[in-house]
């Protein structure tokens, strides 16, 4: 009988080129550089401010436990960002077990070191892993630290993580502190990116919102900033009432449900943490929870947060308890929160991040913290006003029965709701009852309506031609946007309303996705029609729903090698890396997504898994700049588009059309 081959000896014989020699050991920030995202989430613009964050909230910790009341915030043309604080500064002695080394190179030269670890230094910190400040070292082309203590000034400079010399002493100095200068490294971020002054500006003034007690000095080059600019060169950022003063300016011209708003605050006592929180309920504004602990942003929420919706809603149903009310019961905490703008901060020590960029909270004493005491308070201030607590109490109760005639609708099957809606006659729908897993595709005129239908998956993908150009939402007034027909089938596809209609819930499809030509018209129409979103569907952006397509410009071959490019730029990157340099390639050009064979549209740009999507986007803090940019380019002065094509005609290229 043949003998069956033995698994263990082909593994053995297999393992022989798999050695001690291939085992590699990063020692150092080095791990820090090879895996940037495993420390700040990426490479991203969003990861490199988050240097800055790093940085600045070792000031603000400072600040918080006491010991600092000023911080230097200034960013240089040649994004250099400096970061000063009037603290106790960073020691500088030799640290008992690095005695060759001092305890400010320990700190920016090692993961998890610092002195936030035992609770002794800081009774609340925002850095509590001890690889902020080493994280920042590792990734900026250079860093010096200046640190004033005990009347003598000393710097140390670090060049991608490494100290570049000792400790110098720079001589006797009258003030006390640290300062933090670096570049980040474009060897990590890529050369293109920079730090972006509106962004750094809107995390100076968040960070003085939070603390009261600091003033934080921003200061900018005049040349980063681009003219009309909301982000001032200079401002002292101070703010006597906290994060009630960042409501009111949130909520500013709105009318809310109770002319009182809710807020207050609690001091650290016992160690136990201190919460501060401003709450208004304003139909008339998109509602927003932003929370924070110690000083940090999580806008993915967490437990503090949900001590607060706890503590409305028990509040508020114990109350409408004691008026009798019997449609009390019902009422949710998303009810409660519906129209809410909120504010919330807490301190506590010690406190469990999910991940290093730390967005949300996870620790379990913060929802029982802030549960407890924000309980007691609404308690008190329903009872101060029993007229608002009526008038509150009512309101949410609305919320509740509109949400649950919504429930009542949607327990009809989606196919039986299909048939009762009138659908617009081009849409060709897909066959899956439920919205979870489904897209439609808005694509330009029936030309290219007839090539992505017959490239579509008939069980996920809708597909809604459009004619032309639709209706710019921005400069048109109400009675035109309702008469427009392109419009109008557009919202009854989607099922779920727009304006102060819109609801999520009903929303027929899980993505939808623009897809328009990828030239100038194209990107036109896609401009209109993010308009569009932006002013009457704003939770469908918010909800994570819009997409853009990004189909290719043109097709590469050369033999049985094919390769699609997305524009002038990738083509030329494409033939280089590609192609040998001699070879006779064939370029051709689309004119459009309806020249496109299907097979083609299918396999470049609406197959999952081969396609390119781009998520469309508002960050929360920088709703004004967005607003503004709309109003600019799309509004009803175009003095104001006029005036920004002149100062951005330097970067128009001729194309090839």
């Amino acid at each position: 009988m043949a003998k069956s081959p033995d698994l263990f000896d082909t593994a053995a014989s297999s393992s022989k080129g798999y050695t001690a020699k291939d085992i590699e050991v990063l020692e150092g920030l080095e791990p820090v550089r090879r895996r940037p995202g495993m420390y700040i989430g990426g490479t991203d613009e969003r990861a490199l401010h988050h240097l800055a964050a790093e940085i600045l909230d070792n000031a603000m910790d400072e600040a918080v436990a006491g010991h600092a009341s000023r911080i230097e915030f200034e960013l240089a043309a040649d994004d250099v960002l400096t970061v000063g604080d009037n603290g106790r500064g960073i020691p500088i002695d030799p640290h008992p077990k690095f005695k060759n080394k001092s305890a400010l190179e320990v700190i920016m030269t090692t993961l998890h070191a610092g002195g936030k670890f035992g609770g002794k230094v800081y009774d609340t910190s925002g850095g509590l892993h001890g690889v902020g400040s080493s994280v920042v070292n590792a990734l900026s082309e250079w860093l010096e630290v200046e640190v004033a203590r005990d009347k003598e000034n000393h710097l140390m400079r670090f060049e991608r993580g490494k100290p570049v010399g000792k400790l110098k002493n720079l001589g006797p100095i009258n003030r006390r502190g640290t300062v933090v200068r670096f570049k980040p490294d474009a060897q990590i971020f890529g050369k293109e990116a920079h730090f972006s002054p509106a962004m750094l500006y809107r995390m100076a003034k968040s960070k003085a919102y939070l603390y009261r007690g600091v003033e934080i000095r921003w200061k900018c080059a005049t040349e980063l900033l681009k003219p009309g600019a909301a982000t001032p060169a200079e401002e002292v950022l101070k703010f006597p009432g906290g994060i009630l003063d960042f409501l009111k300016s949130e909520i500013e011209g709105k009318a809310s449900v109770t002319p009182r708003l809710f807020f207050g605050r609690t001091e650290n006592k016992d160690g136990k943490g201190a919460v501060e929180w401003a709450v208004a309920w304003v139909p008339e504004r998109e509602p927003f929870l932003q929370s924070y602990c110690n000083t940090i942003p999580t806008p993915m929420g967490g437990t503090h947060e949900q001590g607060l919706r706890n503590a409305l809603t028990k509040a508020l149903r114990a109350h409408g308890e004691r008026v009798n009310n019997r449609k009390t019961a019902s009422i949710t905490p998303d009810d409660v929160m519906g129209a809410a703008c909120a504010v919330l901060s807490v301190f506590i020590r010690e406190p469990e991040f999910q991940g290093q960029t730390k967005e949300k909270l996870s620790t379990a004493d913060a929802q029982r913290l802030v549960e407890n005491v924000m309980r007691d308070h609404f308690d008190h201030w329903l009872a101060e006003s029993p007229q608002d607590a009526d008038k509150l109490l009512a309101f949410v109760i609305d919320q509740a029965d509109e949400r649950l005639r919504r429930r009542q609708e949607k327990e009809t099957a989606r196919k039986s709701a299909t048939r009762k809606l009138r659908l617009p006659g081009k849409l060709t729908d897909c066959t899956r009852d439920a919205p979870g897993g489904t897209e439609i595709f808005l694509v330009e005129g029936d030309s290219a309506g007839g090539s992505a239908k017959q490239a579509r998956d008939r069980a996920t993908q809708a597909v809604l031609p459009l004619r032309g150009k639709i209706l710019n939402v921005a400069s048109a007034g109400a009675g035109k946007l309702a008469q427009n027909q392109e419009l109008t089938d557009l919202v009854q596809a989607l099922g779920c309303g727009a304006g102060s209609k819109y609801r999520e819930d009903d929303l027929r499809y899980e993505r939808v996705i623009i897809m328009t030509d990828a030239d100038v018209d194209g990107a036109h129409i896609a401009s209109l029609l993010l308009t569009f979103f932006y002013r009457e569907m704003p939770g469908l952006i918010a909800g994570g729903h819009l997409f853009l397509a990004m189909p290719p410009l043109y097709r590469l071959s050369h033999g049985s090698k094919i390769i699609y490019a997305r524009d002038d730029a990738h083509r030329e990157e494409l033939l280089k890396r590609e192609f040998k340099a001699n070879a006779k390639v064939e370029v051709s050009r689309f004119k459009g997504l309806g020249e496109m064979m299907p097979a083609q549209l299918k396999e470049t740009t609406m197959k999952p898994g081969h396609r390119t999507l781009i998520q469309v986007m508002t960050p929360d803090d920088a709703r004004s700049e967005t607003e503004a940019l709309v109003e600019r380019l799309m509004g009803k002065k175009p003095e104001l588009r006029f005036q920004f094509i002149q100062e951005n005609a330097q970067f128009a290229t001729d194309v090839d059309v």
